[in-house]
C-alpha cells in the first residue's frame, strides 16, 4: 500500500479486529448480488458521499450495525463502475472498479477473522481513484437513454 492512503495513514488497524470475522457462507457471492437494486443504493451513496478520511470508520460503524460482506462488496463495484471514467483506456483510476474482484478473491485467501482487510484496501483504493477522476471532470456514469435500447426480437436479430 502507498503511503499516504487512508489505511497507510491509520497508525493501527486494530479497529479491523473489533469487526466481526466473514465466515466462507457470507463471502461467497453470485451475480445476482451486484445490482443496482434500490436496496443496495444507500450503500453506494455511503461510498460515494463519505471523505475519504472518514470512509474507514464510518465504514466499520456500518459492518457493526449489520452491513454484510456482500452488501458491501457490491455497494463498492457500482460506485466505481458509477464514478470512474474507463477511458481513455481501462486501467489507471479505473483500476479502482477492477481491484474488487482480486480484493474478494484476497478476503476468501484469508482466515475470516481477517477478510474485512482487503475490502478496505478497496475502498480507499476508490476513494483515491474517485478524487482523481473529480480534478479531471468528474465523470459520473449517466442513466441508460430506455429510448435507445433495442426490443428483444431486435437485439437477437443484431
Amino acid at each position: 500500500m502507498a503511503a499516504g492512503t487512508a489505511v497507510a495513514g491509520v497508525s493501527d488497524i486494530a479497529f479491523l479486529s473489533r469487526l466481526h470475522a466473514v465466515p466462507s457462507a457470507e463471502a461467497k457471492v453470485s451475480p445476482e448480488t451486484v445490482q443496482l437494486l434500490p436496496e443496495i443504493e444507500p450503500t453506494v451513496r455511503l461510498i460515494e458521499d463519505t471523505p475519504r478520511d472518514r470512509l474507514m470508520e464510518v465504514v466499520a460503524e456500518r459492518i457493526k450495525a449489520g452491513m454484510s460482506y456482500r452488501e458491501l462488496l457490491a455497494g463498492l463495484l457500482l460506485a466505481g463502475v458509477r464514478n470512474v471514467e474507463p477511458r481513455p483506456s481501462v486501467g489507471f483510476k479505473f483500476h479502482s472498479v477492477l481491484v474488487v474482484h482480486s480484493a474478494h478473491l484476497a478476503s476468501l485467501s484469508s482466515p475470516a477473522a481477517d477478510r474485512w482487510l482487503p475490502v478496505f484496501w478497496a475502498l480507499d483504493n476508490f476513494k483515491s481513484a474517485q478524487a482523481r477522476d473529480v480534478r479531471e471532470g468528474n465523470w459520473t456514469m449517466p442513466p441508460v437513454n430506455q429510448k435507445q435500447i433495442p426490443s428483444a426480437t431486435q437485439a437477437k436479430c443484431a
